[in-house]
């Protein structure tokens, strides 16, 4: 019977804790992988001895979620919380009056509301579970009473379970050298959620902000003056695709090709050019972009990416490669379309006229351009702020141009007419 208590033989990797020096252990996962069971299991093995009436590493705890509700139904009673998790012989006993728990050892968890972080302005302890910490309305206060009582003990440690948000609170505690990460996504717990549940939140919410916050339990930062939002890119999401008019294929290629190359990005475009040049329309198909390879790898893909979505043309940008571009291409086919372009002006100039027509409604994105949209969303108008270089921004920048901008251009031009 001691089996379905042994957690470490169950657990999934982002549910054992890192080894080494930390002071507080982040779990960052999607809706249902089994954040709260692995911050309960952490608990008992904190506060419970080799025997159940011999005392653990830590004999006060506080457990602190968002409201006194969540903690008592999630984390005390709920069904991965510390009641169902614990053997009968070492399961603690609920003072209501106290809001506590208290193990046969001695040992005592303390529950304490977000709600209320004056709460937490006297207590001491040597351990603290933290729930749920990026959707508290008042985050960087109850952290911050939190962190003033873990004084007991030797080395009091806090694990902290929840869904990532682009919270203040958490971006520091995650770039503290302090602390350790394990990150799951939701399928990660498959095995114990319920039937067909995977299958249809992620027909409803794949390739969307909301899904790969809730169920991949991805951190999406939102830089301030970007070109481009989570939010707006989710909102031009489309599912059925047009006849298009028009497709072309756009290649921001490398200066080298290596392991520690930048990126080759190649992103593919279809366009619906029916009627005035305000009335056209455009999808972006695919981000087909390679990392660390070489100049023919990345021309092979650039060629089979063309050939998926049936592309007409195939627009490179020469400024790092010059006609050797073209030539590579033409190895890997020497039919290829390309048409030659050259950058007079910086990424976040060439940018914003796309940007643009974002704005007005007339590009839209298919699932799956997740790498895509991360630089999108880090493109400000003083720059790139991220690592590296937004090669598939760049390939974007120049697909979406020569598909929509450029013939545009020429279609308001005025006619000579000839007499």
């Amino acid at each position: 019977m001691a089996l379905p208590y042994l957690f470490e033989f169950w657990a999934h990797d982002h549910q054992v804790p890192p080894e080494g020096a930390w002071r507080t252990w982040v779990i960052l996962g999607g809706r249902g992988a089994g954040k709260t069971r692995a911050g309960a299991e952490w608990v008992r093995s904190q506060v419970e001895g080799a025997r159940p009436m011999d005392k653990g590493r830590c004999r006060r705890v506080a457990l602190v979620g968002e409201t006194q509700d969540q903690v008592r139904e999630v984390m005390v009673f709920g069904e991965s919380g510390i009641l169902a998790c614990s053997p009968p012989d070492r399961r603690p006993d609920w003072v209501a009056t106290r809001r506590c728990l208290v193990w046969p050892n001695g040992a005592e968890a303390f529950c304490y509301s977000a709600h209320d972080p004056e709460a937490l302005r006297g207590p001491q302890f040597d351990a603290a579970w933290v729930d749920e910490l990026a959707k508290w309305k008042k985050a960087e206060a109850t952290w911050d009473m939190l962190q003033f009582g873990l004084r007991l003990g030797d080395d009091p440690r806090v694990c902290v379970t929840t869904t990532p948000r682009a919270e203040p609170v958490l971006r520091r505690l995650l770039e503290s050298p302090s602390t350790v990460v394990t990150r799951a996504p939701t399928e990660a717990n498959r095995a114990h959620l319920a039937n067909g549940f995977l299958e249809e939140v992620r027909a409803r919410y794949r390739g969307t902000r909301l899904g790969r916050q809730e169920l991949d339990g991805e951190l999406l930062e939102a830089v301030e003056g970007a070109l481009w939002s989570h939010d707006g890119l989710d909102a031009a999401r489309v599912r059925d695709l047009p006849a298009f008019d028009r497709v072309l294929v756009a290649v921001d290629p490398p200066v080298t090709g290596h392991a520690g190359s930048d990126a080759c990005g190649i992103v593919a475009v279809g366009a619906v050019m029916q009627g005035p040049p305000q009335d056209w329309r455009a999808v972006v198909l695919e981000d087909g972009s390679v990392r660390g390879v070489s100049p023919v790898a990345w021309a092979r893909r650039a060629v089979e990416v063309m050939a998926r979505w049936g592309a007409e043309r195939l627009v490179a940008e020469v400024n790092q490669g010059g006609d050797l571009v073209e030539l590579v291409l033409r190895q890997v086919d020497p039919l290829v379309p390309v048409t030659k372009v050259r950058a007079a002006r910086g990424k976040a100039a060439r940018a914003e006229p796309v940007a643009a027509l974002y704005e007005q409604g007339r590009v839209a994105h298919v699932a799956g351009l997740d790498a895509l949209e991360d630089e999108m969303c880090r493109m400000t108008v003083q720059g790139y702020r991220g690592a590296g270089s937004p090669d598939r921004v760049d390939a974007l920048v120049w697909a979406l141009t020569e598909t929509l901008i450029v013939p545009a251009v020429a279609w308001r031009r005025p006619r000579v007419r000839c007499l």
